[in-house]
């Protein structure tokens, strides 16, 4: 039984630096700090509030999710995953899966290609055709798509979830 609607939000990183002493360990560009302050911006006027996160452990990941939490005023639970790092589509899926029926929207923070594939693979094509549109245009950093489910989190499925929001985090233009 579900007693709250699912919501899941798929973030990618903001702008990393291009190098670090791993890939890892790359931290936010100057560039990327304000695009994630951006995007923690628009998902707060839009209120979107999260209950909890999965994070990719990578530096880059956790910077963003700390900027984007801060600025949207969020207390959520966060799990910084490791896996979250090097997983493909199916394996995020698989971690979102055994998230607590009880959260009712769960921010996903993790990289390229898998999260705008992810993005992509999620939409069934139903929501506002205008999103639906960038979606499918491409993922750069700072994006950030918002699904509502049809279904629990341990049936989230491709396909399956409705696209209600998308915006690319920019510090320099309007949330679009």
């Amino acid at each position: 039984m579900v007693s709250t609607p699912h919501r899941l939000v798929v973030v990618r990183h903001a702008k990393a630096e291009p190098y670090g002493p791993t890939d890892f360990e790359r931290e936010l560009a100057a560039r990327g700090r304000a695009d994630a302050v951006a995007a923690g911006s628009w998902l707060a006027e839009e209120g979107i509030v999260a209950d909890a996160a999965l994070v990719s452990a990578a530096v880059r990941a956790r910077q963003t999710w700390e900027l984007l939490a801060e600025t949207a005023g969020w207390s959520a639970d966060v799990t910084f995953d490791q896996a979250l790092y090097g997983a493909d589509e199916d394996g995020v899926l698989d971690l979102v899966a055994l998230t607590d029926e009880g959260i009712g929207t769960l921010v996903v923070v993790g990289h390229n290609p898998t999260v705008g594939m992810l993005a992509q693979l999620l939409d069934d094509g139903e929501g506002p055709p205008d999103a639906v549109d960038r979606l499918m245009r491409g993922y750069p950093t700072s994006a950030t798509a918002v699904f509502e489910l049809p279904a629990t989190w341990a049936r989230i499925a491709m396909g399956r979830a409705r696209l209600t929001h998308y915006n690319v985090g920019r510090a320099s233009e309007a949330a679009s």
